[in-house]
């Protein structure tokens, strides 16, 4: 199934039902007063978020959503019954953009958030309710108002305190499965990762979520490739690891391999390019040990001494217990 994290949709509440002028008209009752009863208030449309669901999947089709209308009132003072309210459930970590001033409404982040989307009419009031010492018969009623109606834009972006970036085939998703119970797909061509995918990382009792998105090229911020798709959904982590594939530092100069990944952030988003990122060198189970302890000397020499930097084999699961350690203690504000 196709991952969607976009999707426009038209919401309409409920009118509200007219109010009734209506007088008591019964056997042996003369000259009955007014008993003419309200509308019902129109059905509102809430957002709900829904921690079962992943993707916009199911606005791809279905795309206007109408609350009942509320029903008019009748005679003996019998309010008409109220719209019924209709419920749209989306997954957490999705932002409702009103697409007509393109404010942003809400941010949903919490499980079984609420959020009244659009407010159904008010009902109008029945002639009995301007019944007066002086206007003993009146035939005055008030119309029940419109329901709002709106175009909206649901936008997923997938909540992760890590996330991953890379060149295409540097390890990310072997990464990411190794550490986490995520299930991606790893393969030997350019992107095997075609959407995003969350895995959970558990140690003693705490955990972290982390996004493997796919993988990102030289251009991507000009629409080449995939990644700079998915790069949002990287917009709400704590901390980047930025997965380089160590055997090709041997033929490139590694602040160039560094710079493909980091120029398209800053293209894309100055605040993205500002969330912290540590380095992660992988696949070093391919080299000798003689050439790892070369490389390891030629990066330690041309990184800065800020800049947290790990060498570690995905695929073999060395190094990753440490660095899934000190990821825990990072966002859990320890030392490391």
């Amino acid at each position: 199934m196709k991952f969607v994290d976009s999707a426009t949709i038209h919401v309409s509440a409920g009118n509200g039902g007219h109010g009734c002028i209506s007088f008591r008209r019964e056997k042996f009752i003369p000259k009955g007063g007014p008993d003419g009863g309200d509308g019902g208030d129109g059905g509102n449309i809430w957002i709900i978020s829904d921690l079962n669901m992943n993707s916009l999947t199911d606005y791809r089709i279905k795309k206007t959503f109408c609350a009942e209308h509320g029903q008019n009132g009748s005679h003996a003072n019998s309010s008409g019954r109220k719209g019924k309210d209709i419920f749209i459930r989306v997954p957490v970590g999705t932002r409702i953009i009103n697409i007509d001033t393109n404010n942003i409404i809400a941010d949903i982040k919490n499980q079984n958030q609420k959020l009244l989307i659009a407010k159904g009419g008010w009902h109008g009031l029945g002639n009995s309710r301007f019944k007066s010492p002086t206007n003993r018969a009146p035939r005055k009623n008030t119309q029940g108002s419109l329901g709002e109606h709106k175009i909206i834009l649901l936008e997923l972006i997938l909540i992760a305190d890590i996330g991953t970036l890379g060149l295409p085939n540097s390890g990310k998703s072997t990464l990411t499965s190794s550490l986490s119970n995520a299930k991606t797909k790893i393969d030997y061509y350019p992107f095997s990762t075609l959407y995003p995918v969350l895995g959970t990382v558990k140690i003693n009792k705490k955990k972290f979520v982390i996004a493997d998105i796919p993988g990102i090229i030289e251009g991507a911020s000009s629409g080449i490739g995939l990644g700079i798709n998915f790069l949002k959904h990287l917009s709400r982590c704590r901390l980047l690891l930025h997965i380089i594939d160590i055997t090709t530092i041997k033929k490139k100069n590694i602040n160039k391999i560094r710079f493909i990944i980091l120029k398209e952030l800053k293209n894309f988003d100055i605040f993205l390019f500002k969330i912290p990122r540590w380095l992660i060198f992988n696949k070093i189970d391919i080299l000798t040990k003689k050439k790892i302890v070369k490389i390891m000397k030629y990066i330690t020499k041309k990184i800065n001494c800020n800049q947290k930097y790990y060498f570690i084999s995905a695929k073999k699961n060395i190094g990753t217990k440490k660095l899934s350690t000190d990821i825990i203690n990072y966002l859990y504000k320890k030392n490391i």
